[in-house]
């Protein structure tokens, strides 16, 4: 029987390239010249430094900039409240990995209220969708591509 996977992942490569592309641009840009703006990455948590909040929002944008070049999806950030660290700022941001279990619920009722003949399974933090022909599992991708915007999905392990 055919089948797929819906999942939400991030590509950590690109994430990591986009971080130190990011850390790159503020070590020559001028307005940062001499400030400890910067971005660390500890697997899948990201720490961004800044003097204060407004270089901090720069340091932000410029990852966030990085990241839109580099394919990696903004939704999949999780950024935390600021913290002060003596006189300085620090925010971290958190990966998110895999689709949440309300959000995985309401993909399995949207597949089962749009009649098609399709079978979907919540497996782990993935969405398995199976059906008798490969058409209905390809009007299963677009419908759930068009519906689903809050978070990015992606289609995978399509078996025969």
């Amino acid at each position: 029987m055919p089948s797929f996977d819906i999942v939400s992942e991030i590509n950590k490569i690109e994430l990591k390239n986009a971080v130190d592309q990011a850390n790159k641009e503020i070590a020559n840009r001028f307005d940062f010249k001499g400030s400890d703006a910067r971005i660390e990455q500890n697997e899948l948590a990201l720490t961004l430094y800044a003097d204060d909040d407004f270089k901090l929002k720069q340091v932000t944008d410029v990852f966030l900039t990085k990241c839109a070049k580099r394919g990696v999806d903004a939704r999949m950030l999780d950024t935390k409240n600021i913290e002060r660290i003596g006189t300085k700022v620090k925010q971290p941001i958190a990966v998110k990995v895999g689709i949440e279990q309300e959000k995985a619920k309401t993909i399995v009722k949207l597949l089962k209220d749009s009649k098609m003949k399709v079978q979907a399974s919540i497996q782990g933090t993935a969405v398995r969708v199976s059906g008798g022909k490969k058409d209905d599992l390809q009007a299963a991708i677009q419908l759930v591509r068009t519906s689903v915007t809050d978070v990015p999905v992606q289609f995978q392990n399509f078996r025969d």
